[in-house]
């Protein structure tokens, strides 16, 4: 009996080294969906009839993948019980189950060993192992005083809305749902899925929430950068001086966007303060918080066709958004920008890329659009009934994890809904590492073959 559990132990233990880092990120995004999706589905979650295990899984990816997007108004299908379970699957799926892992390590006074290190550097997006578990006492502080600051906060304006014990709730809440770039929100007690719609006019709330946006998509490294090196911005690595100045562009120019094409539609009857309170923040929760204080479907072709392509830039690497993130556009950017100036390499801030980070930054591209345009097709032949801008809009928000959505969530065939599902777990694990995944094994060449041009554009 002995040897046959020593040999059962070795062969486990050769399966566990036989998975890569990114098996094992991709793995245990899939097991807390699942675990998810059970818990959901106990009688006790519900407030009355339960979900079919095809929503139930569909509300479970959406919390893990921190997406937003919904089959079931949050506040009037679950439970005290049903919301916590989804509460917990936000703050994990958010900060990355290893950040969680790692938190229980540090509690409990263990060492963080080099494998976990290493799981560490794939769970936060992080190219170098020294310093990965600094960061991540860093990021579970800095959360921690962010989501509580913001919970108090928004308890503040709640509190005389719905009473202590529920205003205070209400701001854990949304506080955690704003940090990790939910979408999840319980206003729907007052009118089922309308989000912020009614408390648009509070500014409060409104310049909370997106505070907590801004700070968690910045991304975990710009955190480091500037708790080292304050704000002497000469200092930053290149990646925050890209990053920063990417969210800072894509901020105002949203603004200022929005409130032009939205002045006499949606922002009709706002005082000017107002207007730019609420133009602010439908420029920042595109990318990727999934609120809106507008009604994302009377919202003008401009408006929209804007909210699509900030869904899709989404935040900035290592952080709690999705999409193909700030520096992979400001990347396509320089690139573009050196080849209309016929440049030597490509520069920026004094420095010049590498070439494997352009070779990434198109390879994310290229894999998010290849995702994009299929599922599109998919849901628009599985749903041939929807407007195909609305099919856009709704596959844009799944694949960058944002959960805004033009109304049509619930009316999508079991078909259209697994498309969805798909896409909101590649949007979060991350399209490339989930391929990367599935192919793990790399192709050396043992030669290098003959150049030859082709013609471009």
């Amino acid at each position: 009996m002995e040897v046959f559990y020593s040999l059962q132990t070795m062969k486990n233990r050769s399966l566990l080294n036989r998975l890569s880092y990114t098996h094992i990120v991709v793995i245990g995004f899939l097991l807390l969906i699942v675990i998810g999706t059970v818990l959901l589905k106990l009688p006790i979650a519900s407030k009355g009839v339960p979900l079919s295990f095809t929503d139930t899984f569909f509300t479970a990816t959406s919390a893990t993948c921190v997406t937003g997007l919904v089959q079931a108004d949050t506040a009037t299908q679950w439970t005290l019980f049903g919301q916590i379970v989804i509460l917990v699957l936000i703050q994990v799926g958010g900060l990355g189950f290893m950040t969680i892992i790692t938190l229980f390590s540090f509690m409990l006074g263990r060492r963080i060993g080099l494998h976990s290190r290493e799981l560490l550097m794939e769970s936060v997006n992080v190219s170098s192992l020294g310093g990965v578990v600094a960061l991540i006492k860093k990021v579970i502080i800095g959360t921690a005083v962010v989501e509580g600051a913001g919970a108090v906060a928004l308890s503040i304006r709640f509190v005389p809305m719905f009473g202590a014990a529920k205003g205070i709730y209400y701001g854990i809440f949304h506080s955690i749902s704003a940090f990790c770039n939910a979408g999840f929100d319980l206003m729907g007690e007052t009118e089922a899925y309308s989000s912020f719609v009614y408390l648009a006019q509070d500014k409060t709330i409104m310049l909370t929430l997106t505070i907590l946006i801004v700070v968690s998509g910045i991304g975990f490294l710009v955190w480091d950068d500037v708790t080292r090196n304050g704000l002497h911005f000469s200092a930053y690595t290149l990646h925050s001086k890209i990053a920063i100045t990417t969210t800072l562009v894509l901020i105002i120019g949203g603004t200022l966007l929005f409130l032009v094409s939205e002045n006499g539609n949606t922002l009709a009857g706002l005082s000017p303060g107002n207007k730019v309170v609420v133009s602010l923040f439908s420029a920042v929760t595109p990318r990727t918080a999934g609120f809106n204080c507008v009604d994302t479907a009377a919202m003008t072709p401009a408006s929209t066709m804007m909210t699509v392509v900030f869904m899709i830039i989404g935040g900035s690497p290592g952080s709690t958004a999705g999409g193909i993130k700030t520096t992979t556009i400001a990347v396509m950017a320089i690139v573009a920008l050196a080849s209309f100036k016929k440049s030597q390499g490509y520069n920026t801030y004094g420095r010049r890329l590498e070439e494997s980070v352009i070779q990434r930054a198109v390879t994310v591209v290229a894999v998010y659009a290849l995702l994009f345009v299929c599922a599109v097709t998919v849901i628009g032949i599985a749903d041939a009934f929807l407007p195909l801008k609305d099919v856009v809009f709704e596959v844009a928000s799944a694949c960058s994890t944002v959960g805004m959505t033009t109304g049509i969530t619930r009316s999508l065939s079991d078909i259209s809904r697994w498309v969805v599902i798909l896409c909101m777990f590649l949007g979060r694990v991350g399209s490339v590492t989930f391929f990367m995944a599935l192919t793990a094994k790399k192709n050396i060449a043992k030669v290098t073959l003959p150049k030859e041009d082709i013609n471009i554009g």
